[in-house]
């Protein structure tokens, strides 16, 4: 098999390689995978960098979310077979023709999902519903503020905003991606190169944003505790900006709001009962057709790197998939 793998961590993603090896069978609880479709991730180009929380020993390929069929199934699986159609998570190794996943991650590709589409939803979504609803107790009629709306994980939020009924205010740095983003059901988008402050305000008749779900950080972030409503909640996904914020205590006591922080994964590795609730919720919305990933580009596995760059440069909307 061939995998893109990583032998030593460096700025330059470029630097990875291709290898071809023989991938041993899955050990007990795991099961072995032939790899349809991978999407890209903005912590897959972290780990190439050596930046982010995860740090797996070299070599190893990226990869953190897939979609494939089941070749083999280890000691102790039950609920999977071989020729089963799965969506995996993986953290790593998901930029390879085969992958060894355990096989409490994996589970069925909703009905009426390709692979490409399947590969796409599982991180972006899970992310969404565990900030909205898990974190930030968004209610029906409530204002969402969402950055980096035309991103996976931005897009994502918009889309599970408008399903729990709020009206939703979508940012970005691209005219031309956030009409993609109004025609997928936003109901304002603001370029957040000219400032949006004012004009959430102006929107929400003074009040400010209830909600605000910000993966961007840095100067977003400053700008959004200007704007947040009263009881608001400032939810934390990540930092796609490059410099992490900080805010002085005063301004959530004045305002009356909370920093929330977000992460889906751990999340569900904490409390894996609730984990599970919230993962079947979301595949159920996918199979009911309420949700639905934006794939804005697919490359062969040969120019994955070609893919991580085009996350990198912020020149991707929705998401990016590499097909096996």
């Amino acid at each position: 098999m061939r995998a893109l793998r990583v032998h030593e961590l460096s700025e330059d993603i470029s630097a990875l390689r291709m290898d071809e090896f023989e991938l041993p069978g899955p050990s007990k609880g795991q099961v072995k995978l032939k790899l349809k479709a991978c999407s890209i991730n903005f912590p897959d180009i972290l780990m190439v960098q050596g930046k982010y929380q995860f740090k797996p020993e070299l070599p190893f390929s990226p990869g953190m979310e897939g979609a494939g069929i089941v070749l083999e199934v280890g000691e102790g699986v039950d609920h999977l077979k071989a020729g089963d159609e799965v969506v995996a998570g993986l953290r790593i190794g998901g930029f390879a023709e085969e992958a060894i996943a355990e096989a409490s991650a994996c589970r069925p590709i909703p009905k009426g999902m390709d692979f490409v589409k399947a590969a796409a939803y599982p991180a972006a979504y899970l992310t969404a519903y565990v900030a909205l609803v898990i974190r930030g107790n968004l209610k029906a009629g409530e204002t969402l503020l969402v950055h980096g709306a035309s991103g996976g994980v931005g897009m994502a939020a918009v889309d599970v905003g408008k399903l729990l009924g709020a009206t939703v205010i979508a940012t970005g740095a691209s005219d031309e991606k956030l009409a993609v983003v109004k025609a997928r059901g936003a109901d304002h988008v603001l370029n957040v190169t000219e400032g949006f402050k004012d004009k959430v305000k102006e929107l929400t008749d003074g009040r400010g944003a209830d909600v605000i779900y910000d993966p961007v950080g840095g100067d977003v972030f400053d700008e959004s505790v200007r704007c947040i409503a009263w009881n608001g909640r400032l939810l934390v996904i990540g930092f796609t900006s490059g410099r992490i914020p900080s805010v002085p205590v005063n301004m959530p006591l004045i305002k009356g709001f909370s920093v929330v922080g977000v992460r889906a994964g751990e999340y569900g590795r904490r409390d894996p009962e609730a984990g599970k609730k919230n993962i079947e919720t979301i595949d159920k919305w996918a199979a009911e057709g309420k949700i639905d990933p934006y794939v804005c580009a697919t490359f062969p596995l040969e120019k994955a790197v070609d893919a991580m760059r085009m996350l990198q440069e912020r020149k991707a909307v929705g998401k990016v998939v590499v097909t096996m």
